[in-house]
């Protein structure tokens, strides 16, 4: 159990397959097997503690990954380039900027069907009635995928004495909050950036993100990505780790996300303690109390360790019985 915690540690850190494979002098398929029996686990984890979830902001963005059956030799430059444009994976992610918790992380083509689905799974995610402020870039799935999750029918007034009644049209919820960063990029250099307030008013937007003293922006997801680049092998800049399909992709990401939420704890989230307490030898008194975003968001009341996570049982909870 020691072995397969480390090994799963070093894959969370960053380190690829083979790599950790040839540190601790096991086979690479064994590693790869310990990967897909924990992503179980660790995926049943998250959806246990990860329910009735209650945010004010969330910000969404998508990361492209190249998979390996992408970038083989066997496809031609036109269906490469085809491929890539039409079906090629993206990262998507949906971020609490308060608490830091990575709500949703999931690998699909950047299309409509891909948004709806993301936004699905944040709308299982949030509390019954949370309708949180939503921040995005300028991808305009977005909007269509909001307005149908956060939506409601609304039957307007007979203008006049006579006719038919209007037909009822779907409408978003007035308390619905959502605003995109829309960036432009001339010869990959970025020249602009414009805030668009698409549900919503500007004064309601404010309101909300000036009580954390802040402004329209997209800044914590991309940071974000950053921490997903650096700690998912294979989604990094010019490596040789890439994966074989979205399946493995997936399995190194649920390891990312429950590594993220509930295990490494985050500097800007640390607590000042009372009184300096004193650690073991000659170091210096201990000043703050470690935080993880999971604490942050209220789910948990102690950083976990990564054995904790894998040694936990899940209860089993109600299963829609099939008809």
């Amino acid at each position: 159990m020691e072995l397969i915690v480390r090994v799963l540690a070093c894959l969370a850190e960053g380190l690829g397959i083979r790599a950790t494979a040839r540190v601790f002098e096991v086979d690479a398929k064994t590693v790869l097997q310990w990967l897909v029996e924990a992503a179980e686990q660790l995926r049943a984890f998250s959806r246990y503690f990860l329910c009735d979830v209650h945010v004010k902001q969330l910000q969404l963005d998508e990361l492209y990954a190249v998979l390996r059956e992408v970038k083989a030799g066997d496809l031609s430059d036109d269906e490469a380039i085809k491929r890539l444009e039409r079906s090629s994976s993206w990262v998507w992610t949906a971020l609490d900027p308060e608490s830091k918790l990575l709500v949703v992380v999931d690998v699909g083509p950047r299309s409509l069907e891909m948004a709806q689905r993301v936004v699905h799974q944040v709308v299982e995610v949030l509390a019954p009635g949370c309708t949180p402020l939503l921040l995005t870039d300028g991808f305009r799935a977005y909007m269509t995928a909001f307005l149908a999750h956060f939506g409601h029918w609304v039957q307007h007034v007979r203008r006049q004495a006579t006719g038919p009644l209007p037909k009822p049209r779907w409408m978003p919820r007035p308390e619905l909050l959502y605003a995109q960063v829309v960036k432009s990029y001339r010869r990959r250099r970025l020249v602009g950036v414009k805030h668009r307030v698409v549900f919503g008013t500007q004064l309601a937007i404010e309101q909300v993100l000036t009580a954390c003293g802040w402004r329209i922006n997209t800044a914590f997801v991309e940071r974000l990505n950053l921490d997903i680049r650096q700690r998912v092998a294979a989604v990094g800049r010019r490596v040789n780790t890439l994966c074989q399909g979205e399946d493995g992709l997936q399995q190194q990401l649920i390891l990312f996300q429950t590594y993220h939420n509930f295990i490494l704890p985050h500097a800007s989230l640390r607590q000042a303690l009372r009184a300096a307490e004193a650690t073991n030898g000659g170091g210096s008194a201990k000043l703050w109390q470690p935080c993880t975003p999971a604490m942050a968001a209220g789910l948990t009341d102690h950083v976990w360790t990564l054995q904790e996570v894998l040694m936990f049982r899940v209860p089993p909870w109600s299963q829609p019985h099939a008809v």
